[in-house]
């Protein structure tokens, strides 16, 4: 994390109410870079066919450019790209594949975000954070279930979360921490930027595409 990020993470944790109302300077072409080695090399490509390995072909002249029109406000991200994966159950789940630019953006705002929001979390939230995964949360479980005294264990999950959560509401939501209009117009575009499927865009004002950088 840059200086400049960790002033701000340090200021969240500090100021808990606090709105930030100037974030969107951090995306620059230092977190863009930041964001884009840290994508998967072999991660399918989206609607735009760009791989990781074309992108660094050029990279800091893509980099410039992108950062140049993100700030100018020419940036428009594709649509996602719908594909299915199986589930233990059986079933399939949908995952939508963000074009390489749209992940790049992506990453380098929830650089951001996280300074912001990693303040928030409690020490026993594990979900989507950073250096935090499932078997971690096992094994803080395994050691409180051998170390104190349980009589329950509550397993619950969110019907379609991904595919139901109210776009309105979740913008909302943000804007009780996040004050940058011009972070919160990002994500509207995001949000708004459609499923590609069997060559068909479709828009809707509910969801967010599961497996994009930015849904968690």
């Amino acid at each position: 994390m840059s200086q400049s990020l960790d002033r701000v993470r340090k200021a969240a944790r500090l100021r808990k109410k606090d709105r930030f109302t100037a974030l969107f300077h951090h995306i620059n072409v230092d977190t863009l870079r930041t964001a884009f080695y840290a994508l998967r090399r072999k991660a399918a490509p989206g609607v735009d066919g760009m791989t990781w390995q074309d992108y660094e072909a050029d990279l800091e002249l893509r980099l410039k450019d992108l950062h140049g029109r993100v700030h100018r406000g020419a940036y428009r991200p594709q649509p996602a790209r719908r594909t299915f994966i199986p589930k233990a159950d059986g079933k399939q789940r949908p995952v939508a594949i963000a074009a390489l630019e749209d992940k790049i953006v992506q990453g380098a705002t929830v650089m951001v975000l996280n300074a912001i929001y990693e303040g928030d979390f409690c020490g026993f939230s594990y979900g989507f954070r950073p250096r935090r995964g499932s078997h971690d949360a096992l094994d803080a479980l395994c050691v409180a279930i051998r170390t104190r005294k349980v009589n329950w264990i509550l397993d619950a999950d969110i019907q379609n979360l991904f595919g139901a959560v109210s776009q309105e509401w979740l913008v909302r939501f943000v804007e009780h921490r996040i004050g940058d209009k011009r972070i919160i117009r990002l994500i509207r575009k995001w949000l708004k930027a459609g499923i590609l499927e069997e060559g068909i865009v479709t828009v809707d004002d509910r969801g967010t595409g599961q497996g994009s950088v930015i849904t968690p």
